[in-house]
C-alpha cells in the first residue's frame, strides 16, 4: 500500500508524569499462588502511593487473585512479566456505582480497575489482567457447539429455556427485568437496584472524566462486559496492548473511547466477541444533552483477529464523533471491516473521517459499511422508503475519506445504507481494491466520488444505486452499475 498522505491537524496526546516512587504488593502482604484475596494487601499498596505524592506501584510475577481495584491520580499501575492479575467473579465484591454503559447513566457494578476525575494515570508492563467474564456473562446457544453447551449448562448457573440464553446465576438472569422496570419507572436509588447487581457486570476498566491517560503494555483479557472504557478523558495513549475476549462473548468490546478528546490507540491487537475499537459519544436524549463529541482520535499500526467491526464509529455517537485518522491497520476474519453505524433517534453529527492503508482478509460481511438503520428490523436493507422529518433526532453523517483499502474475501466490499430524509453525504473513496461476492451497495447517498477502485465480484451488477444523487464511479473498471 501507499505512504500516508493525511496529515495531523491536532496534536498527539501529552503523556501522564508519574513520579519516581516505587511500591510492591509484596510489602504490603500480598502473596502470590491465589489461595487467598490480594485486594487489601494491593489497595493499600495504591492507597499509600497516593498518600505520598504518586508513583509506581509494582506487581510481581505470579498469581495475584482479588478483587476490584480503585486507581488514584499520580500513579502507575505495572504489572510485570508473567503476573495474572485475575479478578475473582463474585458480585457481592463489586459495589454498584454511577457510572455508563452502552451510552447511558446508570448504576453498574465498579469495575475491577476503576477510576474517576483522575490526572496522570497509567497501566504499564507484560503482565495479564484477567475479569473472569465467564462467572458473569451471559451465553447464547446459537454461540455455542453441541458439546461446548452441554458442558457449559453442567458447570451450573441457569438456562432462560425460552431465549436460549445461558447465565452465571438466576439472579443475573433475572436482572434485566428487574432493571428495565425500575428504569421505565425512572427509579434512580441505588438500593431499588441491588438485586440486579449480578446483571450489572462491569467493564473490565472504567477511567471517566481523566486526564494524561496511558495504557502500554499488558494483556487485558476476559471482561465481564466491555473491555476498556475510558469515557469523557482527555489526553489519552493507548499502545502496545493485547486485548482479548472469547469470540462468543456478549458485548465483548475491545475498546470503547466515549466522549474522549485526544486520543492515540497504535500498536495494538484485538481478539474479540464484539466491536473490536469503538468510538462513541452517548445515546439519544442523554447524548445530545451531554454533547460531548468524541474527537481527534489516531488509530494506527492495529490488528483485529476477531470482533463485529474492526474500527467502528457508533451506533452511540449522538454527542458527535469529529476528527478522526484511521492508517496502517490489519483486519483479518471479522464480521465487518470499517463500520458506522447509527439509527432514527440518535441525531449527533459524524464528520472529518479520514481511514487509509487498511488490509483486510475473510471478512464476513461488508468489508466497508455505513448503515443508519442499525437499531430496527423495518427497513434495515436501506429500501425504506419513508422520510421522517429532520429533527435534532436526526444523526447526520458526512465528510468522509478511504483511501488505500484492500480486502481479499468479503460478502460485500461497501455497503452505504443512509436515511431517506438525511443522506450519508460527502464520501470520497480512492483507490479500493476487494474481491468480494458482490460489490457496491449504494442508497440513500449524495455527493459520492470514487476513483481507482477495482472490484472482482461473484455477483453482477458490481454496483447497485438507490435513490443518490451526484455519485461518480471515476474509472470503475466494468462498472455494471443497476440503479
Amino acid at each position: 500500500m501507499s505512504v500516508s498522505t493525511n496529515t495531523m491537524a491536532y496534536p498527539l496526546p501529552e503523556l501522564p508524569q508519574i513520579p519516581d516512587r516505587v511500591f510492591t504488593i509484596t510489602d504490603y502482604g500480598a502473596e502470590a499462588g491465589g489461595l487467598a484475596l490480594s485486594t487489601a494487601a494491593i489497595q493499600s499498596a495504591l492507597d499509600d502511593c497516593a498518600a505520598a505524592g504518586g508513583g509506581k506501584v509494582v506487581i510481581p510475577s505470579g498469581l495475584w487473585r482479588t478483587g476490584p481495584l480503585t486507581l488514584h491520580s499520580r500513579m502507575n499501575l505495572h504489572a510485570e512479566r508473567g503476573a495474572l492479575v485475575l479478578f475473582v467473579p463474585d458480585p457481592e465484591l463489586y459495589p454498584l456505582i454511577p457510572s455508563h454503559f452502552e451510552g447511558t447513566l446508570g448504576w453498574r457494578c465498579q469495575a475491577p480497575l476503576d477510576g474517576e476525575g483522575l490526572n496522570d494515570v497509567a497501566i504499564t508492563g507484560e503482565g495479564i489482567f484477567d475479569g473472569s467474564g465467564e462467572g458473569w456473562r451471559p451465553v447464547k446457544r446459537f454461540k455455542m457447539t453441541a458439546l461446548q453447551w452441554e458442558k457449559l449448562t453442567a458447570s451450573g448457573g441457569v438456562v432462560d429455556a425460552e431465549e436460549e440464553i445461558w447465565w452465571p446465576s438466576r439472579e443475573a438472569m433475572e436482572g434485566g427485568t428487574l432493571t428495565a422496570m425500575l428504569r421505565e419507572r425512572n427509579e434512580t436509588a441505588k438500593e431499588a437496584y441491588l438485586p440486579a447487581r449480578h446483571y450489572l457486570r462491569p467493564a473490565l476498566l472504567s477511567l471517566r472524566n481523566c486526564k494524561r491517560v496511558l495504557l502500554e503494555g499488558p494483556t487485558f483479557q476476559n471482561s465481564p462486559a466491555w473491555c476498556l472504557h475510558p469515557m469523557g478523558c482527555e489526553q489519552v495513549t493507548v499502545r502496545k496492548i493485547q486485548v482479548r475476549n472469547p469470540w462468543y462473548s456478549q458485548n465483548g468490546d475491545g475498546i470503547d473511547l466515549e466522549s474522549c478528546s485526544h486520543a492515540l490507540v497504535e500498536h495494538c491487537s484485538f481478539d474479540v466477541g464484539d466491536d473490536a475499537i469503538c468510538l462513541k459519544s452517548g445515546k439519544d436524549a442523554e447524548g445530545r444533552r451531554l454533547g460531548m463529541p468524541c474527537r481527534y482520535i489516531t488509530i494506527r499500526h492495529c490488528t483485529v483477529y476477531h470482533g463485529h467491526g474492526g474500527v467502528v464509529i457508533g451506533s452511540e455517537m449522538s454527542g458527535g464523533v469529529h476528527a478522526v485518522r484511521v492508517s496502517d491497520c490489519v483486519f483479518i476474519g471479522t464480521d465487518i471491516g470499517l463500520r458506522f453505524k447509527s439509527a432514527r433517534g440518535r441525531g449527533g453529527v459524524v464528520e472529518d473521517i479520514e481511514m487509509e492503508n487498511i488490509t483486510m482478509s475473510g471478512i464476513i460481511h461488508e468489508a466497508v459499511s455505513f448503515h443508519m438503520f442499525y437499531a430496527g428490523v423495518e427497513g434495515s436493507e436501506g429500501f425504506d422508503a419513508e422520510v421522517f422529518p429532520v429533527t435534532e433526532e436526526t444523526p447526520q453523517f458526512r465528510s468522509i475519506t478511504l483511501r488505500n483499502i484492500a480486502c481479499h474475501g468479503a460478502s460485500t466490499a461497501l455497503l452505504v445504507n443512509g436515511l431517506p430524509e438525511m443522506p450519508l453525504a460527502g464520501l470520497t473513496v480512492q483507490n479500493l481494491r476487494a474481491v468480494s461476492r458482490k460489490g457496491m451497495v449504494l442508497r440513500h447517498a449524495e455527493d459520492l466520488t470514487f476513483t481507482g477502485v477495482q472490484l472482482k465480484t461473484e455477483e453482477t451488477p458490481k454496483v447497485h444505486i438507490h435513490m443518490c444523487s451526484n455519485v461518480s464511479l471515476g474509472q470503475l473498471e466494468n462498472p455494471d452499475v443497476t440503479p
